[in-house]
């Protein structure tokens, strides 16, 4: 092999010597945030007309790592949390990682309320970062299986001197924590347009809403929800998709902020997250392809040069034994094999029930509740 003459006289550079330097964490919390945006086109959009995905899912447990975090630590600082005193708070799953990363970051034992439909492999990750887990074994003959959870966590704060709960559907905090991911897209695109966001406590479509109007007064943010899903004036009937939807009504749900509400389905969804990994090798649960499906249909609608941003909750691996389990998708009726490519539209949220992608661009809040903004003291 010949070697230069300038090869012999100068030494190689060592390796790595113009790599871009990756983060270097001294705690796992510092892994939370600066998220990737990913570009999203077919098969939801043809090329050109696509969306932008902040894919929340490689934060360590999720989007819900960052309210875990910022609600504990603002607890503590207002004196409402003492140092080692036990957290309790109900979750089907993402908020529990948050918080199971906040008691390990400040210093608390933590206990996630959940019921019989969280994953049993999610349990056992919970399990394993310290985290106690209750199940409740009912749901509530109203509030369903959120409601019993809420109940149960009643209980435990009653029998618990000193425990706190941050009680996430109606904890401003909750919306307040999500102005990093907002200034992150702000960063990362330029301007954002449209947003569409799955809404369940509310928390991550508000704050990021109002964040990014700031920069885009203009800004139009469409709501995903679940069929069955009461938020948004629809009757609550048991759910099969978890992380987006309620059968209560959260007060951190801005109501006000949104254009335009879509539903989707279970089979829909499934179709979307195979469709996500097999496309691009990026995909989640149930609210990361009922977005991609309404970001989607954005992307083909709006004129075009419209820039759309879509966020991805979570990622796929708890829901390797559901959504990506042609077994379980077979039982549950989810391999229907029709592409959903239009969403059906009613005029008003209550006037008929929906059962499967149903678009409604009159949003309320079905209980009539006025909002009250809150002032956030930066």
């Amino acid at each position: 092999m010949h070697i230069s003459l300038l090869e012999q006289l100068e030494p190689p550079e060592p390796l790595g010597a113009h790599a871009p330097l990756p983060r270097i964490a001294r705690r796992p919390a510092q892994l939370v945030g600066n998220t990737p945006v990913l570009w999203i086109d077919q098969p939801f959009a043809p090329p050109g007309r696509g969306f932008y995905a902040k894919l929340e899912g490689t934060n360590p447990g999720g989007i819900k790592d960052r309210p875990g975090l910022h609600m504990v630590r603002e607890a503590r600082r207002r004196g409402d949390l003492a140092p080692g005193a036990p957290i309790v708070e109900s979750s089907s799953g993402t908020l529990g990682l948050g918080l199971a990363l906040a008691g390990l970051t400040y210093g608390h034992p933590v206990t996630v309320v959940t019921d019989l439909g969280m994953e049993p492999a999610m349990v056992r990750l919970l399990n394993a970062l310290g985290a106690h887990v209750d199940q409740v074994a009912a749901p509530h003959p109203e509030g369903g299986w959120q409601e019993s959870r809420r109940e149960r966590v009643a209980e435990l704060l009653a029998r618990t001197p000193g425990a706190y709960c941050p009680d996430q559907y109606h904890n401003p905090d909750n919306v307040a924590a999500y102005r990093p991911l907002a200034a992150e897209l702000i960063a990362q695109l330029g301007r954002v347009d449209v947003l569409v966001a799955a809404v369940g406590t509310g928390g991550h479509s508000a704050g990021t809403a109002s964040v990014l109007r700031e920069s885009f007064p203009g800004l139009t943010l469409i709501g995903v929800d679940s069929v069955g899903s009461t938020i948004f004036g629809q009757p609550a009937v048991p759910r099969l998709m978890r992380g987006l939807g309620s059968s209560i009504h959260p007060e951190n749900v801005d109501y006000d902020a949104f254009a335009e509400v879509h539903w989707v389905a279970p089979h829909e969804a499934v179709w979307a997250c195979r469709q996500l990994a097999r496309r691009h090798y990026a995909s989640g649960g149930w609210s990361v392809g009922a977005v991609a499906l309404v970001a989607g249909w954005a992307a083909r609608t709006y004129p075009p040069g419209t820039r759309i941003a879509a966020i991805f909750p979570d990622g796929p691996y708890r829901y390797l034994e559901t959504v990506y389990n042609d077994a379980w998708c077979r039982e549950h009726q989810l391999h229907t094999g029709n592409q959903p490519w239009e969403p059906d539209e009613i005029t008003a949220p209550d006037e008929c029930v929906v059962t499967g992608w149903t678009r409604c661009s009159r949003v309320r809040d079905p209980l009539g509740r006025e909002r009250v903004k809150a002032v956030v003291v930066r």
